[in-house]
């Protein structure tokens, strides 16, 4: 469902993007954010690492990632708080909801440390950032500068959630939950944001060390993948693509891909401007399993998910890609980035719309007969679907066909609705129903001034007549 952007590979690194390892970082934006000086055009973080083998699928599906409760800008990650503090242990004695007098000037000194490695950050200073680290953490924490580096990260804000509380049995030792504010490429972006915890030791001269950065694991996006992985990136007019360093050659092919879907993406921003930049990520098969939490349905060739701030960053499955279904894969998903809103939607009885609409777009005004999941729909129509849009949906574990025909008659019905009421009407509907949550007859009823029921009918009585 979703990839990005492209440039030259292989120019020159800056001298403070050097590969090492990476940590991990969770999600939420918080106010205003300090911003970065220039950053090179394209760079690359860290070394190679060996061809992941590839496996092609006959054919291309997609699923939109997480759709039901995206991160939205402000949700904290609630699992990761639960996390970092029952491993945390008991709290002191005679601390209140803000902790004691000791913890919060703790945490002042860990929220100066964390104020001064963002700063680094942004101004390029990789020994500065490192700085405030002890010596073990540094590795990781250089291949996550190298990677942020890379993704041109223009603005780094860490907001501590509460007061530090000391590891059990461990003297001396500390976690901190942070939430992270930051932009890319674009310095005056509406921040997404990330949770992480964060591990430190109180050093000899009273001032903390940081010794670990946790990875992100809020629900529902995931670790981001530049908390796991070195990354070769291409930055476009409208997108930025992302890769590992093995597949840094698919990068200028697929940057201009997708700066020319994202052209196509632009039109059906639905309730706000098109994103600033569109994000996408190209997954290898082990990125695959692990960016974003992995565990996609079998099925799924790529998706987009909500990072909060109105974002959603998009990946694709290098694995399951053929060289003539990326285009349609990069308007169908980058159309998700443009059109939904940053909580994502949670009934999954509008499926129907959300992935007809992105279908809609791959297709790029193509005329029907054309289509490639006509037989799949043909099918589906002839046996096995209820004739219903509302149970459209497909299982995780559906059959490709199935999945297929369950694309196509979403495509199919929202083509006819665009034939018959024009592309912006049908934007006001998808308004209506993805993003203000309205009842889909009362939104009918106020944008294209018919019922439901009869216009239901019709557009299923159309997508039996051409698929049927």
């Amino acid at each position: 469902m979703t990839d990005g952007d492209e440039r030259p590979a292989g120019a020159a690194a800056s001298g403070d993007d050097q590969p090492v390892t990476v940590p991990r970082d969770g999600d939420r934006p918080d106010g205003h954010l300090p911003t970065a000086p220039g950053v090179p055009p394209f760079v690359t973080g860290g070394e190679p690492s060996p061809q992941p083998s590839m496996r092609r699928r006959w054919r291309l599906w997609t699923v939109l990632g997480l759709v039901l409760v995206l991160v939205g800008c402000g949700v904290p990650g609630v699992l990761l708080v639960g996390l970092v503090r029952d491993a945390a242990g008991r709290p002191a004695a005679g601390r209140d909801d803000r902790g004691t007098a000791a913890e919060r000037r703790l945490g002042e000194r860990m929220a100066a440390q964390l104020d001064r490695q963002a700063a680094a950050l942004l101004n390029g200073d990789r020994a500065g950032f490192l700085t405030v680290a002890e010596p073990a953490a540094r590795p990781a924490l250089t291949r996550r500068y190298a990677a942020l580096r890379a993704l041109r990260v223009t603005a780094w804000r860490p907001v501590a959630d509460g007061v530090p509380a000391a590891v059990d049995r461990r003297p001396g030792e500390w976690r901190l939950t942070v939430t992270v504010g930051y932009c890319f490429v674009v310095p005056g972006c509406t921040p997404s944001s990330v949770e992480l915890g964060t591990r430190w030791r109180v050093a000899g001269d009273g001032e903390p060390r940081l010794t670990a950065v946790e990875e992100s694991r809020a629900t529902p996006a995931g670790a981001r993948p530049w908390e796991l992985s070195d990354l070769a990136v291409a930055v476009g007019k409208r997108v930025v693509v992302a890769t590992t360093p093995a597949l840094r050659a698919k990068l200028p092919g697929l940057l201009a891909q997708a700066d020319a879907a994202a052209k196509v993406a632009d039109r059906y921003a639905v309730a706000a401007p098109p994103p600033d930049r569109y994000l996408v990520f190209y997954a290898g098969r082990a990125e695959w399993q692990r960016w974003y939490g992995g565990g996609r349905p079998k099925w799924t060739a790529g998706y987009a998910v909500g990072v909060g701030g109105g974002h959603h960053d998009v990946v694709l499955n290098a694995q399951s890609l053929t060289p003539t279904g990326v285009d349609d894969l990069l308007r169908h998903e980058l159309t998700h980035a443009a059109s939904l809103p940053d909580g994502g939607y949670a009934d999954r009885s509008n499926w129907w719309l959300v992935e007809g609409l992105a279908e809609y777009a791959g297709a790029d005004g193509q005329p029907v007969d054309r289509y490639e999941g006509l037989a799949d729909a043909r099918r589906l129509v002839r046996g096995g679907w209820g004739g219903r849009l509302d149970a459209l949906a497909p299982a995780d574990d559906a059959a490709d066909d199935r999945v297929g025909g369950a694309y196509g008659i979403g495509y199919l019905a929202v083509r006819h609705l665009v034939d018959r009421f024009g592309e912006q009407r049908l934007l006001d509907f998808f308004r209506a129903v993805v993003h203000e949550r309205r009842p889909v007859a009362e939104a009918a009823d106020e944008v294209f001034g018919e019922p439901w029921s009869g216009l239901h009918d019709d557009c299923v009585a159309y997508l039996r007549a051409v698929a049927g």
